[in-house]
């Protein structure tokens, strides 16, 4: 589903679709399953349904709607994330003691405060640009936590010994990995940064230039098969390739491969939303942090790109790829024939870049609760591009900056390596 038309009408179905593959993801699940939180990082899913609700109740139906009347008083403080100007919030690390309310009125807050947008659709309230604004903004929201209901189930699908399948079946065909070919890019004067009328996040504006030397960056992803090859040369052991942070980290809580993966009898092993499977080693690597992909990099003699040579090496793809609505679930391997041009760079997995996430020149705070939404987190993160088998299509765009801290690993990240002219 693609929602990117600001400051104009949005319809009912663009609504709803949206809300309806929310469900869609969260329909496999036991009530059970969806109060369960495994970590701080991760929200259960009955939390993601009902904050995503809380996004349109309180940003477009409270002050838009006139004569609305809250679900429950008490949702605001469960159900706010971050947003300061709008109240206090529950402690992010306690959303799983929270037994009650039940799957059932979760589900009933969703259907309630959905009859009550379409009624304002209907009516015109989108008509208007800036409430239209708003309500994309929650769409696109709402998108991005349905990537999260994916990483954060498989979380707790991980913490289950018995190691339960979100879906049945085996994830992907195993062939030998390709060739990685070097591409050469060239530098100069370039602009970054989103341009013309579509949906976009604040932090993607406004759009600037940037000077790139000229670089080379890898055809593909790095792969399973080539992590299998650093594992194998004591990467993880090795401190000469890890920055003092990170070396201090993989020791501290004895990471010896990226998250999931267990070594046994038979070889290396790992655990997918299609449950517990051989390592394959011709598909993308995942779950690793911006520790371990700056380690491999060193490690391969190259680098990470910048996100600026990352934007514009995409310039010319097309924004296809491996993503949510495929329902592969999983990184796929890159096809064997080379085309001389970035492969994989949509799509399958999100891949770190060595930007740090800060704003970009002339970037400005959005007055009001909005702005909360992206500005005060640019510190401390790294930035990824590109998108991933669980990213929802229409929500991607080239200039899409999504960010983590450099330790984290459970979302679903890779890397693809660049390096300086030879």
């Amino acid at each position: 589903m693609s929602v990117s038309r600001p400051h104009d009408t949005v319809t009912i179905g663009d609504y709803q679709t949206v809300r309806d593959e929310t469900e869609q993801l969260a329909a496999p699940l036991s009530p059970e399953d969806q109060l369960v939180q495994s970590m701080v990082d991760a929200s259960p899913t009955k939390w993601h349904r009902a904050h995503t609700t809380w996004f349109f109740e309180t940003f477009v139906l409270q002050p838009h709607f006139r004569g609305y009347r809250e679900f429950d008083p008490d949702f605001g403080y469960l159900y706010n994330s971050y947003y300061e100007s709008v109240g206090e919030q529950h402690p992010r690390h306690e959303r799983g003691l929270i037994s009650r309310p039940s799957l059932d009125q979760i589900a009933a807050y969703r259907e309630h405060v959905d009859e009550v947008m379409a009624i304002a659709i209907d009516q015109g309230l989108t008509d208007i640009p800036a409430v239209a604004d708003v309500v994309l903004l929650g769409l696109h929201h709402e998108q991005q936590h349905q990537e999260l209901i994916l990483s954060d189930i498989k979380h707790v699908l991980s913490k289950n010994p018995t190691l339960p399948s979100y879906r049945q079946g085996e994830p992907a065909p195993s062939y030998p990995s390709p060739r990685l070919d070097w591409l050469n890019i060239e530098g100069g004067l370039v602009e970054v940064g989103h341009v013309g009328s579509g949906f976009r996040f604040d932090n993607e504006a406004p759009r600037h230039r940037v000077f790139l030397e000229p670089f080379r960056l890898a055809d593909r992803a790095v792969t399973n098969g080539d992590w299998l090859d650093f594992m194998a040369d004591d990467g993880y052991h090795e401190a000469r390739h890890w920055l003092s942070e990170g070396w201090a980290l993989i020791n501290n809580q004895g990471w010896e491969a990226p998250l999931y993966w267990d070594a046994s009898r038979s070889g290396w092993q790992v655990f997918t939303l299609h449950g517990r499977v051989r390592v394959n080693p011709s598909e993308p690597v995942c779950h690793v942090s911006y520790f371990e992909a700056d380690a491999f990099a060193r490690w391969a003699g190259a680098r990470l790109p910048t996100e600026g040579e990352w934007e514009h090496a995409s310039n010319t793809l097309s924004l296809e790829g491996n993503f949510a609505n495929r329902d592969v679930l999983n990184p796929l391997p890159v096809p064997e024939t080379s085309t001389g041009l970035p492969r994989q760079m949509f799509g399958d997995v999100w891949e770190w870049t060595s930007s740090s996430y800060s704003p970009y020149p002339g970037f400005r705070t959005a007055e009001g609760a909005v702005g909360e939404y992206n500005g005060k987190f640019m510190s401390n993160q790294y930035v990824l591009r590109g998108g991933s088998f669980a990213t929802p299509a229409g929500h991607i765009r080239r200039t899409y900056r999504n960010f983590y801290p450099s330790r984290a690993r459970w979302m679903f990240g890779g890397l693809r390596l660049a390096s300086d002219p030879r």
